[in-house]
């Protein structure tokens, strides 16, 4: 599988999730999720015509942004073929427009699908972020 492969699997499964979980119509509300950043390590091949399995995690989630992880495996392989990754900043999108980041954040609904995606220490840090910050207030 070429190189290029492997960032069109990142986003889809990340464009997936945010259709399916979240109700995430694309340029179609006040809000848009843009790539701002990709990456991907390399650890095994994966041959054509050879399916692959993709997992998805939230591995940092922001005011603005989400970082997320992606496994790649080889159908029937445990091992892990590749880790990458991509980071979404939500922006304002004014009549198909983007914008600046947004200054709400991500949309709440989102907010929520993303915390199912994340480990529980992660969770955990997340709740006591949002507990300093509200505190600050």
């Amino acid at each position: 599988m070429n190189n290029p492969l492997y960032g069109v699997l990142c986003d889809s499964i990340a464009n997936q999730f945010l259709i399916e979980r979240c109700g995430y119509a694309m340029n179609k509300g006040r809000h848009s999720a843009i790539i701002a950043n990709t990456y991907f390590d390399y650890f095994g091949s994966v041959e054509y015509p050879g399916m692959v399995d993709v997992g998805l995690r939230v591995a940092r989630l922001g005011t603005t942004s989400v970082v997320y992880e992606v496994g790649v495996f080889k159908r029937g392989d445990d091992a892990v073929k590749a880790v990458g990754g991509s980071m979404h900043v939500w922006v304002v999108n004014e009549g198909g427009v983007l914008g600046r980041p947004a200054k709400e954040g991500i949309p709440e609904r989102v907010r929520r699908e993303y915390e199912t995606l994340m480990e529980r220490e992660e969770r955990e840090k997340q709740k006591q972020k949002q507990k300093r910050e509200g505190a600050k207030l």
